[in-house]
């Protein structure tokens, strides 16, 4: 719960641009700007946190999107480290739905690059070169982070559904679970697994990221242990595990804390405050 105040998870929008629907996930409101209650924050946490585990762990991969400034750093971070794929640029309509067509952009790019490795690039005149050298750098910037993606996921981790409207709706016309950090000017019936959050403050974001890459990690853990277990002739259950960490259940079972105005006002909130 420390944490999560000091990372300024708690601080929501101003009032006036609140969704109703978010109302039961709001502690109370000061000075203008609504105030998440973060034992709702703990509870969604850990429910997508196992969820993600799970899905992992039968094999499934995990989307993670964020193009907004305050995601993108922590969105590929956290997503390289846990190896899933991930967008911090601009979505591409079709991005899922349109999954045939992302593919051969992706067969493109790798073709441009293996032409490169072989030297073709410096046989070319020097305009033409430069031109391919930037198309190989806009497929980058675009689809880097899919490279090697051969299939839709199982499920996409997005940062602030209200701006992935388009990733949102793609992911539900295919019913591809969805769970999304929501703030309080955002729909959470949009997400499967909504985790009522600041979404544009950076040290939130990377907090909230680095539970949902560790979900990741758990899974992966645990699918390796089951392989294993096969390998030898045993049957290995996926068990049931502490969703989000021991020490932040641990700390909200021993607090029970409630964020107070006075607390909130006390912690460093030099990046979220004023909110707009």
């Amino acid at each position: 719960m420390k944490a999560l105040l000091e990372a300024g998870v708690h601080f929501g929008h101003q009032t006036r641009r609140w969704n109703p629907k978010m109302k039961p996930y709001i502690f109370t409101e000061r000075s203008g700007i609504h105030i998440i209650d973060l034992q709702q924050t703990v509870v969604k946490l850990g429910e997508a946190y196992g969820f993600v585990r799970d899905t992992v762990a039968n094999g499934g991969t995990v989307m993670f999107v964020g193009t907004k400034k305050q995601a993108q750093e922590s969105v590929a971070e956290e997503s390289t480290r846990c190896g899933m794929p991930y967008i911090t640029q601009r979505w591409l309509g079709g991005m899922l739905t349109n999954f045939s067509t992302i593919q051969a952009r992706l067969a493109h790019l790798a073709e441009l690059e293996q032409r490169k490795a072989k030297g073709e690039f410096e046989r070319l005149p020097k305009k033409e070169a430069m031109k391919l050298e930037e198309e190989i750098a806009r497929l980058n910037r675009l689809l880097g982070g899919i490279k090697g993606i051969t299939r839709l996921p199982d499920a996409v981790y997005i940062i602030d559904p209200h701006r992935e409207e388009i990733a949102v709706a793609e992911a539900r016309k295919l019913e591809i679970p969805i769970v999304a950090l929501v703030d309080t000017n955002c729909n959470p019936d949009w997400a499967d697994y909504p985790i009522p959050a600041n979404d544009d403050a950076i040290r939130a974001v990377k907090l909230l990221t680095n539970k949902i890459a560790e979900a990741v990690l758990e899974g992966q853990q645990l699918r390796q242990a089951a392989a294993e277990g096969e390998a030898e002739g045993e049957t290995v259950p996926v068990e049931a595990m502490p969703a989000v960490g021991e020490e932040m259940v641990k700390a909200e079972e021993a607090e029970a804390v409630l964020v107070e105005p006075e607390v909130a006002e006390a912690e460093e909130a030099e990046e979220e405050w004023p909110r707009r």
